[in-house]
């Protein structure tokens, strides 16, 4: 794998498997390219919620909007700029703000392939 340099023009968004919220991620590295993380882009609708056991260690860099993370009592209310880490096995509830959410997201391993 070479070095790489990626937007979020470079991202093919897709709805988030198996939501039906609008909830869309884009894979800009992933298994197929042979390395060890995901790396990609999600789009969070305005005020949409995802609640999820994570099948792998998630970080996610919000870039526009808001979002607040909760687990058990620890709640993270994050804006632009900020850097949320999900461990593998956490149970999560994900709320997007008023205006939704643009993130970064970097998983280990990969997240399609994590359910196998």
């Amino acid at each position: 794998m070479k070095m790489q340099g990626f937007t979020l023009a470079d991202a093919v968004m897709e709805r988030s498997p198996g939501q039906d919220a609008d909830i869309f991620t884009g894979n800009l590295v992933d298994e197929r390219h042979g390395g060890p993380v995901t790396i990609g882009y999600g789009r969070w609708g305005p005020g949409v919620s995802l609640t999820e056991t994570m099948g792998v260690d998630d970080v996610m860099i919000l870039l526009e909007g808001a979002l607040t993370v909760t687990s058990g009592e620890t709640v993270v209310s994050a804006g632009p700029g900020a850097i949320v880490h999900m461990p593998r096995g956490e149970r999560v509830t994900i709320e997007a703000g008023a205006d939704g959410a643009v993130t970064a997201y970097v998983t280990y391993p990969h997240w399609r392939t994590a359910g196998e």
